[in-house]
């Protein structure tokens, strides 16, 4: 299986390609780092997809994300569904920025995709607004897959660790913090090498 692994930051960059040079792998993996963002991440994510010609078999998005109360700090989630969480048009104007995207990930959740880093009170928003209790966060994910499926068919896979809890009142600070200590990506390579 060959793999384009997405990491938004050059910290989730150098924790991916550090894990994967400490093991023996049967999958094939290519590294790229998108920077953070909704359209930095979708137009670096076409470009390595062209510069690989295609020939990728999945799109792996990891790193950290927040998440809603429910989940704790250090927490590895695969989502199954993949949207955005700050648009707000009706459905049926602008599909493609309202619909789900599927995800291949084994957990029934979803990440929410958004241009900023959340707080409890965007969090608090979002769920009244979609009528959901548990999520993740993140400001590339979404974006990644929409690139993706404009692109390709290739399918994409979402491995977060949770980083911080808004609700609870975790801040930039807090993630800062959890980051500069969880530096050990190899549960993501462990993911995504048992991942059917």
């Amino acid at each position: 299986m060959r793999y384009l692994v997405i990491t938004p930051t050059e910290r989730e960059y150098r924790n991916m390609t550090q894990a994967l040079s400490e093991r023996q792998t049967v999958n094939q993996y290519t590294v790229v780092r998108t920077g953070v963002g909704k359209a930095l991440a979708a137009a670096s994510t076409a470009l390595a997809l062209t510069r690989a010609d295609f020939e990728v078999d999945r799109v792996a998005v990891v790193g950290y994300a927040a998440s809603t109360i429910g989940r704790e700090r250090g927490d590895i989630v695969a989502p199954r569904i993949a949207r955005y969480h700050d648009c707000r048009i009706p459905g049926d104007f602008v599909p493609e920025l309202t619909e789900p995207y599927p995800l291949l990930g084994r957990d029934d959740a979803v990440v929410w995709t958004g241009d900023s880093f959340v707080d409890g009170e965007i969090i608090a928003q979002t769920k009244a607004r979609y009528g959901f209790e548990s999520g993740l966060f993140d400001m590339e994910a979404t974006a990644i897959c929409q690139a993706v499926e404009l692109l390709s068919d290739i399918p994409v896979v979402v491995v977060k660790m949770v980083s911080d809890i808004p609700e609870a009142g975790d801040s930039s600070f807090s993630y800062d913090e959890f980051v500069d200590s969880h530096s050990d990506f190899g549960c993501f390579v462990d993911y995504l090498e048992t991942l059917k």
